[in-house]
């Protein structure tokens, strides 16, 4: 059995890679204004550190099956602490973007490369626990991103957010190094160019793979609609919320990390199938009170913990699926699925922003809604069998 101190430490170090990752999200008004970027174009920023992601699950997950897990994690570390220190010390857009690219790169090998490693420590019977426990802390640090990024940017300016964040990190070298179990030997042993190549060929041949792909993309792309343009309306009048109290939404979320743990217990008892459906059906209802905003601030709270249960546990649930196809390659299965959710973070990033510079907040809620169906329904055309 895994210890607990282990469990802990892959959530705790997990939720601090991925923080990274969305810090600039309750930022994007502060940025548009300290860069000259319009509200139309200031979603790039995300869309930025999106495409950072991908390059990072295509490069850099999938070394995890070639290289020494612990000292690619140390060594991914010490760059994002680099990056990090970039982007505060950015004075273009240009350098800006690339700084965020890089952000998003490191935070992503290192927050998906921890959830390989926890795959690979759990025996199989609790393996969807263990990555379920990983996957709560990725949500934890996820939601908490905004609230850390929205007070200390009232702070210490958005800037300060970024120093913050460089610290934390090197706050988690000395846990890391400590703490990671040593695992057998990578069993890759082929080529980098090989084992690069080799993430398509389980695309080809994982039916499960595929499909769990596809649904996180259509799922991250929601969920990235909502969260990318919420700053919007609230930072405008009426509201007029500073950036901790929009931050502070984050909080509301967190109340459904627990579907994580869950929802990995149910994948282990066989029951994964259902629990997607149900978070689909979750996932499309929660538009309907997030759509209520400019009624009143109470629906939209309720939505945001709707929301973000049906996404943690569909996230954990394809998670412990896909783990099940092929136990000797974690790091690439984990690199090839999150490809797809990449992919549907930085479209929904950007369509979120370009909906609601052409039709308000309304145009906003019917693209995720939008998006949300057209997940159910491809799960349904699979035969709900992956």
């Amino acid at each position: 059995m895994t210890s607990r101190y282990l469990i802990l430490l892959f959530a705790v170090a997990s939720g601090l890679s991925v923080a990274n990752v969305y810090f600039a999200q309750p930022l994007l008004d502060a940025l548009a204004l300290d860069f000259g970027i319009s509200h139309a174009a200031v979603g790039g920023v995300v869309t930025a550190t999106q495409l950072g992601c991908a390059l990072a699950l295509l490069l850099l997950v999938p070394l995890g099956d070639l290289l020494n897990r612990r000292t690619l994690m140390l060594a991914q570390l010490g760059a994002l602490v680099a990056a990090l220190l970039l982007v505060a010390s950015a004075r273009s857009s240009s350098l800006l973007l690339f700084g965020m690219t890089a952000v998003g790169m490191l935070g992503t090998a290192m927050t998906q490369g921890l959830i390989a490693y926890a795959a690979s420590a759990a025996a199989p019977e609790e393996r969807g626990r263990i990555v379920g426990a990983a996957g709560s802390g990725v949500f934890i640090g996820l939601l908490l991103a905004r609230v850390f990024s929205g007070a200390v940017s009232d702070i210490a300016g958005w800037r300060g957010v970024y120093v913050g964040a460089a610290l934390l990190m090197l706050a988690l070298a000395v846990p890391l190094w400590r703490g990671l179990p040593q695992l057998a030997g990578p069993r890759a042993g082929i080529s980098y160019p090989r084992l690069i190549a080799s993430m398509f060929l389980l695309l080809r041949e994982e039916r499960t793979l595929r499909v769990r792909g596809t649904l996180a993309l259509l799922m991250f792309a929601a969920f990235n609609i909502f969260w990318s343009a919420l700053v919007l309306p609230l930072s405008a009048a009426p509201h007029n919320y500073s950036h901790t109290a929009i931050g502070a939404f984050g909080l509301v979320g967190a109340v459904s990390a627990f579907a994580a743990s869950w929802a990995g217990k149910l994948a282990d008892r066989g029951l994964g199938q259902r629990t997607t459906t149900q978070a689909l059906l979750l996932l499309i209802f929660a538009w309907l009170p997030l759509a209520l905003l400019d009624w009143s601030i109470w629906p939209l709270l309720a939505g945001v913990v709707l929301l973000d249960l049906a996404g943690q546990a569909l996230h954990v649930t394809n998670q412990s699926m896909i783990f099940r196809t092929c136990p000797e390659a974690h790091s690439r299965l984990v690199g090839a699925y999150m490809l797809f959710y990449a992919s549907g973070s930085g479209l929904g990033a950007i369509g979120a922003t370009l909906s609601f510079a052409v039709f308000g907040w309304s145009g906003v809620c019917l693209l995720g809604a939008a998006v949300s169906l057209a997940a159910l329904l491809y799960w349904l055309s699979t035969g709900r069998t992956s």
